[in-house]
């Protein structure tokens, strides 16, 4: 009785484990994951690490600073890096880490938190 409650429990846990791992974060989630320590909790460039850094990071809420910049140059400072449109060193490239469709997803997130479109 015992080993089948176990086995059964056991199931249901793996089954759970396996279809949490299949899930798909959110451009929110890897935000969270790999951004906030840099732009803050709220995407105005006040994470936790600033004290330790050179240069600010990006205020990603500041509608008129991301609006000066295309979805394509988004995509690409998140893919290669900072030093790609000749920007800090301290970003890193997150190619590798995110695919190219959570980068285009992390830009439309991006545009939410700044609550605004590319500009000119």
């Amino acid at each position: 009785m015992h080993n089948k409650l176990f086995f059964k429990l056991l199931f249901t846990t793996l089954l759970v484990v396996s279809i949490q791992a299949q899930a798909k974060e959110t451009a929110a989630d890897n935000y969270k994951a790999y951004c906030v320590q840099c732009h803050g909790m709220e995407g105005n460039g006040k994470g936790v690490n600033i004290r330790d850094m050179s240069v600010q990071p990006r205020d990603h809420t500041d509608a008129k600073a991301m609006s000066g910049r295309s979805d394509d140059q988004l995509f690409k400072v998140i893919k290669e890096g900072g030093t790609s449109i000749s920007k800090s060193i301290l970003m890193p490239n997150w190619d590798g880490v995110l695919s190219d469709e959570e980068i285009r997803d992390m830009v439309v997130h991006l545009r939410t938190l700044c609550k605004c479109k590319f500009g000119s």
